[in-house]
């Protein structure tokens, strides 16, 4: 992907002040991070936006603030559902030499023949993986090929994930991640609820929490 580049201005407005700049058709933000103090900032609301819906929790952006250039993930936006726009974004600004951990979405690519011969169902057990490597290196998804598994039962565990040597995988290398599941079997499974076995909710990603406008920032 190409670098993402976001213009930023230094604010000293807060608070429910926001308001007004909001109707100005600025947004603002905060970037902080270990090595770095958290700054207040504000975005052009138009443009960040469309730069935003293009990155993923594990996609490194930069913050061009009065000049000075600030790698960074995000790490929370604050949405107003009801008029589908943003209200904040948090952004963890992030050193290129130091390795840190995210949570990567997983990217199902290829046709299983056990799916496609056989009947047979696709059970995702994980959508994301937990990994470590430094910024410049973490990939906005990780994609699975699925056209490995040839009949029903055959399954891709962690350790079979195709990945680069850079990044490491801190999850548990024998955890499945998908499997190809007998139609039959699976209709079972899925008609008991809390069986073991069955696939995990979703989880949050770490590193991007969309959520809706907190009280005391609520428009009028």
């Amino acid at each position: 992907m190409e670098k993402v580049v976001i213009k930023a201005t230094k604010r000293d407005v807060a608070g429910k002040q926001v308001k007004a700049m909001r109707r100005e058709g600025k947004l603002p933000a905060v970037i902080y991070g270990r090595h770095t103090e958290p700054i207040n900032v504000t975005l052009d609301a138009h443009s960040a936006s469309l730069a935003l819906a293009k990155v993923t929790s594990s996609s490194l952006v930069t913050l061009d603030v009065d000049g000075t250039e600030y790698p960074a993930l995000v790490r929370e936006k604050q949405r107003d559902f009801i008029k589908n726009r943003l209200l904040h974004v948090d952004f963890l600004a992030v050193s290129l030499t130091e390795k840190i951990r995210a949570t990567v979405g997983l990217n199902f690519v290829g046709v299983s023949p056990a799916v496609k011969d056989y009947n047979a169902v696709l059970v995702k057990n994980l959508e994301q993986l937990h990994i470590e490597c430094l910024p410049s290196d973490l990939p906005e998804n990780i994609s699975i090929d699925i056209s490995v598994m040839a009949r029903p039962g055959d399954g891709i565990r962690v350790r079979e994930v195709a990945i680069s040597d850079k990044i490491r995988v801190l999850e548990n290398p024998d955890t499945m991640v998908a499997v190809a599941t007998a139609a039959k079997v699976e209709e079972e499974v899925a008609a008991v609820p809390g069986v073991e076995g069955a696939a995990p909710a979703e989880e949050e990603p770490e590193l991007s929490v969309e959520r809706g406008k907190k009280e005391d920032e609520e428009e009028e």
